[in-house]
């Protein structure tokens, strides 16, 4: 069995199931945040940006030195994971992308215990910097590019390769238009659920982002531990 795994040409952090799960947590954090953080999406940061922009316009500047915040936490969430996951492939013990699950974890431990009183913003900072790690972390799926923590992109992928497999009928089309519409689909579930959930366990809702979470992170480190012992050198398709 390991050695078919070996064989695979996808590693286990990889493979659609992962990526489901991603972006499912993804759909979590964004419902979690709007419903009970502060009324804002913490998975990307398009908005931010036009805010800001609209700030500077008014000259709004304490508004615009606000929303630096989390566009910095953004930013340095990409950096952190680029320069981490060179550093941690030298170590040879387990993947970054396993670690950077166990890190979004312990995060999402941390801001279940923090009650109402606390500021909104160090909830909405701390999943900005988790959210940039996670998107710049696992890019492709099964060799398709895709994101993890939105689905503006995978909208479009469906709808443009919808319309190429209406006039070509190629099975490439059709591959895409399912690995893009799952996405979409499990993205819409993981906010459906934490919408539920922050209605009927308010702040530590965010723990159910957690049991996703772990079940992901107990695999990885299954698959770094056993059948993709050898293979921890490789680099995800993408990177």
């Amino acid at each position: 069995m390991e050695k078919a795994h070996q064989n695979n040409e996808y590693l286990e952090c990889e493979k659609r199931w992962v990526y489901w799960c991603l972006i499912a947590v993804a759909g979590w954090f964004g419902a979690y945040t709007y419903f009970l953080r502060g009324g804002v999406f913490c998975n990307a940061q398009t908005a931010n940006i036009v805010l800001l922009s609209m700030a500077l316009g008014k000259g709004d500047w304490k508004g615009a030195a606000y929303l630096l915040v989390p566009i910095t936490a953004y930013f340095a969430g990409a950096f952190c994971s680029e320069y981490l996951g060179k550093t941690v492939k030298r170590m040879h013990f387990l993947r970054w992308d396993t670690l950077l699950i166990g890190l979004e974890i312990l995060t999402v431990a941390v801001i279940g215990f923090l009650p109402g009183s606390v500021p909104h913003q160090i909830t909405q900072i701390t999943l900005n910097f988790i959210c940039s790690m996670q998107f710049n972390t696992f890019r492709q799926i099964e060799g398709i590019p895709a994101a993890t923590t939105f689905v503006t992109n995978h909208i479009r992928q469906v709808g443009s390769n919808l319309a190429k497999y209406v006039r070509h009928r190629d099975a490439d089309s059709a591959k895409l238009v399912k690995t893009h519409g799952s996405m979409i689909f499990f993205f819409f579930l993981g906010g459906v659920v934490s919408t539920v959930g922050c209605r009927l366990f308010s702040y530590c809702s965010v723990w159910g982002a957690g049991v996703i979470l772990l079940v992901v992170f107990v695999r990885l480190v299954y698959a770094d531990l056993s059948y993709e012992k050898n293979l921890l050198g490789r680099v995800p398709h993408g990177h």
